[in-house]
């Protein structure tokens, strides 16, 4: 049976690297490639020889370290289809709906455009774990560089309807400013007034609030819930299509 062993490490100024290791296997993958120095401290302190990259989505502070670990450890560097020709060491193009294997581990990849017209996320079902990238964030989603807010609400459903106790595990560090938007527009949520005062007492320590689960999410980000009345109701947009109700969460959140 599969033992998995996930890290999470600070990268650049907000971005979170992560290393999902395979004890029976020895794969070990970088979910993106911030930048070298800490993935390549945090396999040190491991004990681990990176085997793959799965990159989400093109932007630079994702690809930055593709070429430079590609060059030490020759490692296979997995990427969408769609932004092949913008993701630097690109061996296997991917596209959503198809279960690859990684080194033995299988792997559901999943379109969730929106922030990037290409972007993917991926699921691990034997870990338990998804790899949001900059799609969905704790108490938020990405912004809408490539994307419109129908197609960004068409990919988070697809991420709603995954296990609840699946462990998410996002891009950047953005959950404290999140939570203030998402008490503004839902005020009532005492799931949400719970998550808020966590992260509060998460970054006072110096703690990231990542990853989390989604069920919790499910229940506490707004985001995924612009389909839910009592959400409506709160921001007075009651029987409103929730591609509208998503869209003003959203330009909300791009004032903070």
């Amino acid at each position: 049976m599969a033992s998995f062993e996930i890290r999470q490490f600070s990268c650049r100024s907000d971005n979170f690297g992560v290393l999902v290791h395979e004890a029976e296997s020895g794969t070990t993958i970088a979910i993106d490639a911030p930048e070298e120095k800490p993935i390549l401290a945090a396999l040190d302190e491991a004990g681990w020889t990176l085997t793959h990259i799965l990159t989400t989505h093109h932007h630079g502070d994702h690809v930055d370290a593709n070429d430079a670990l590609k060059a030490r450890f020759h490692v296979e560097v997995i990427g969408p289809q769609k932004e092949r020709l913008k993701i630097p060491g690109i061996d296997r193009a991917v596209s959503g709906g198809e279960t690859i294997d990684v080194g033995g581990i299988a792997v559901e990849v999943i379109d969730t455009p929106g922030h990037t017209l290409g972007h993917v996320s991926y699921y691990m079902p034997q870990a338990k774990a998804l790899f949001a990238a900059d799609t969905l964030f704790s108490l938020g989603c990405g912004r809408l560089f490539e994307g419109d807010p129908a197609m960004m609400w068409e990919s988070l459903q697809k991420l709603r309807k995954l296990p609840g106790e699946t462990m998410l595990y996002c891009g950047h560090e953005y959950t404290a400013t999140n939570a203030k938007c998402a008490l503004a527009v839902d005020p009532t949520n005492v799931a949400l007034r719970e998550r808020a005062g966590e992260v509060e007492e998460l970054r006072r320590e110096g703690l990231p609030t990542l990853p989390v689960l989604l069920e919790r999410e499910k229940k506490t980000n707004p985001f995924l819930r612009a389909d839910d009345p009592s959400l409506m109701a709160a921001m007075g947009m009651e029987g409103a299509d929730p591609v509208d109700v998503f869209a003003a969460i959203r330009k909300k959140r791009d004032q903070y």
